[in-house]
């Protein structure tokens, strides 16, 4: 795997985020940012490319749509061994992506709260994130997905002693991603159905 270069950040949980995108990009790493997250790092001195710069659209519909784009998806999903994934992605003027941090919109502690109304709840269902994170860990050959504060720990080590993560390691962070996106979407199907009394 090539050593990481990009890195894209988009987090709801901020749990030591600065310190993590601090680490990255001074190790010479470029981080890609949206929204509030590249607010959070700029205002913690971490040198940001916002998205809009990489896709060429603004953020749109109240962030509703800013990753979904193939300068995105494209820098996500292509598979680093084939020579012809690699043309395709230059030709359409796309830089991979080799790392990506991201966790989700609060669900859950959106529909805790008393009296949350369902157009609130809805606003609060991540689209654009579980699109990256499912990107990103179908491509774990040649992408590490971060969906967990805690893992910061061992990918900074990692690419401090490397300048990559281990094959193992973006295994297990690519399982963890894929569980990450299920527990979510379980989350809403079962909030759903108990708004609207659906049996299946």
């Amino acid at each position: 795997m090539p050593k990481i270069k990009r890195a894209l950040v988009s987090v709801s949980d901020k749990t030591g985020v600065a310190e993590f995108a601090k680490a990255l990009s001074d190790m010479g790493i470029e981080i890609i940012s949206t929204g509030g997250t590249a607010k959070s790092l700029s205002a913690a001195r971490v040198k940001v490319t916002g998205i809009s710069e990489v896709t060429g659209f603004p953020e749109m519909m109240e962030g509703r749509v800013k990753t979904l784009h193939p300068a995105v998806h494209g820098a996500l999903l292509a598979d680093r061994s084939k020579p012809d994934h690699m043309r395709q992605i230059a030709e359409q003027g796309i830089e991979p992506i080799d790392l990506v941090c991201v966790n989700l919109y609060p669900f859950a502690k959106t529909i805790a709260r008393p009296g949350v109304t369902l157009e609130e709840a809805i606003e609060n269902i991540d689209i654009g994130g579980p699109s990256m994170v499912r990107s990103s860990a179908k491509n774990f050959a040649s992408v590490t997905i971060v969906v967990d504060p805690a893992d910061y720990v061992i990918v900074l080590k990692e690419i401090r002693e490397n300048g990559e993560t281990t094959y193992e390691t973006r295994a297990r962070l690519a399982t963890k991603a894929f569980t990450h996106t299920a527990e979510y979407d379980t989350m809403i199907s079962g909030y759903l159905r108990s708004k609207f009394s659906f049996s299946r």
